[in-house]
């Protein structure tokens, strides 16, 4: 994250979002496909990294390999098979966006971490191992099981996370870059997708 000052000279807190140049691999229509939408690709990949498929998928288009493809509907102008998108085409200052990426991953983490557990209690009255742990899941003779969804230790993290109403504070057209304030979901140089 960076920060940048506003016109009222206040900081605002942001993060760095590399977007585009995007090359139109697919154009869909409801005759052959069923419904509308545009497919994206960005990011450079080495040809022999792709497979033989996408190779062929990429050479329609007229263009190199690339690391993401990513399908999006409702675009308001027409785009046609190979035409780039940048970023001043797509994004302006002052819109609101939705941020769509995937969360970090933290691994297996009990249940203080994952869920909020308060643990089960003081260090004392002979508890000497268990401040951590989760207490009484509530299985007895009846129902003699565990309900689904009970609130346990397990992998936390790694999820399809979406960060709505996220604003454009600034476009660098030049460098393909955009601000966006706040925080987005994601490791540093993961794949965000941003939506209208």
């Amino acid at each position: 994250m960076t920060s940048v000052f506003g016109a009222d000279g206040r900081s605002i807190a942001c993060t760095l979002v590399e977007v585009g140049p995007c090359v139109v691999t697919q154009v869909k229509n409801a005759a052959t496909d069923g419904y509308e939408a545009v497919q994206l690709a960005f990011g450079e990949k080495k040809e022999k990294h792709t497979s033989q498929t996408l190779m062929g998928h990429f050479k329609k288009a007229n263009t190199t390999p690339k690391r993401k493809l990513v399908e999006f509907k409702g675009f308001a102008n027409p785009l046609n098979l190979g035409d780039t998108l940048r970023v001043q085409d797509v994004f302006s200052e002052g819109e609101i966006l939705d941020a769509v990426g995937t969360s970090k991953g933290k691994g297996f983490q009990g249940v203080v971490k994952r869920h909020g557990f308060a643990g089960v209690g003081g260090a004392t009255h002979g508890q000497h191992n268990r401040l951590r742990h989760p207490g009484s899941i509530g299985a007895c003779s009846f129902p003699s099981r565990v309900f689904k969804g009970m609130r346990m230790a397990g992998r936390m993290g790694g999820d399809r996370v979406t960060v709505q109403n996220v604003r454009v504070v600034r476009v660098l057209a030049e460098q393909n870059l955009v601000l966006i304030g706040g925080s987005i979901p994601g490791a540093n140089n993961s794949f965000v997708i941003l939506e209208k």
